[in-house]
């Protein structure tokens, strides 16, 4: 009992250690996961990030004696469940949620497994003996006899998604050397500076921040305007409308400003402006109907003009 309480302690204060040493937490799965995936998953991490194994109740138990010490962990308590690990590190997450979930190695069907995805048995020579035809109908296989061996016919679906594979359905993928799955760790949680949420928001992109903030920034412009609530996203809007405003009284009264000169007097003489629209128009005509011409009035070029008087 001294033994194992002692392994306890040291148990604990490893992981007070790592929860100082380390921002962010991987809480990753680890079912089907074998030994040898578990060593080839710790040296990928070596130098970026720590793998720790336990026991749940004993990471509840050090967790909860560690809440007055980091508060936040309260967070990470209803996820410590089922088969789980713990990768510790200060590196980027993608990048390390990467080297996790890239190990994973193909795997035969077990009777009483969940399948993660539908397993086809495809269309094709077995290469077996007619013997074991009726192996083949109990599990509605169509089948025909080709050169001696059986030949499936077509595509069978034997096993879908999320249902337990059957001893059957086990026995036929084996003898077909069917390896339909594939096993590896995966992330289920991410702690990250206090605060705990699924790997699938690491997907987001810096795109897809910068859209969301802009259109943000857009509703709190457009409910402050409506509001007449002053905001900082709303200022140069405002600021756009008071001109307006101001342009507005100037042109209806006599008030006069080095902004309002120019409309004002577009304004009072609107004959100068109207006739010099057209002659700018008519003018950009004539250069662009002169330039024509010339290109059409220019001579061809003679054989000298083109190298060929060397050859006289």
């Amino acid at each position: 009992m001294g033994g194992i309480s002692e392994k306890k302690v040291e148990y604990f204060n490893r992981l007070r250690e790592l929860l100082t040493e380390y921002k962010s937490i991987f809480l990753v799965g680890v079912d089907n996961v074998s030994s040898q995936q578990m060593h080839e998953v710790r040296k990928d991490l070596r130098g970026e990030a720590v793998v720790v194994m336990g026991k749940n109740t004993m990471v509840r138990r050090a967790f909860r004696q560690f809440i007055a010490e980091f508060p936040d962990l309260e967070k990470v308590l209803p996820f410590v469940k089922g088969n789980i690990g713990f990768v510790f590190t200060n590196a980027d997450l993608k990048t390390i949620r990467e080297s996790i979930v890239s190990n994973r190695v193909a795997a035969p069907a077990r009777a009483g497994a969940v399948a993660p995805k539908d397993v086809w048995v495809p269309a094709g020579n077995t290469g077996m003996e007619p013997g074991k035809t009726s192996f083949f109908q109990a599990l509605g296989v169509p089948t025909k006899i080709a050169r001696g061996t059986i030949e499936i016919v077509s595509d069978v679906l034997v096993v879908e998604a999320g249902t337990k594979v059957g001893p059957s359905e086990a026995t036929l993928l084996n003898m077909l050397n069917i390896s339909p799955f594939t096993y590896g760790l995966t992330v289920e949680q991410v702690y990250d500076n206090g605060q705990i949420f699924a790997p699938s928001i690491l997907d987001i992109t810096d795109d897809e921040l910068t859209g969301h903030f802009l259109a943000a920034i857009k509703t709190i412009a457009t409910i402050s305007l409506a509001a007449s609530y002053p905001t900082l996203p709303a200022v140069g809007h405002s600021i756009v409308n008071h001109y307006k405003n101001i342009l507005a009284l100037s042109i209806a009264t006599d008030y006069t400003f080095e902004g309002s000169e120019a409309i004002k007097d577009r304004i009072a003489n609107p004959e100068a402006y109207a006739a010099a629209a057209p002659a700018a128009a008519a003018s950009g005509s004539a250069s662009a109907a002169a330039e024509e011409a010339a290109a059409e009035e220019e001579p061809e070029e003679s054989d000298e003009d083109m190298g060929m008087g060397l050859f006289d």
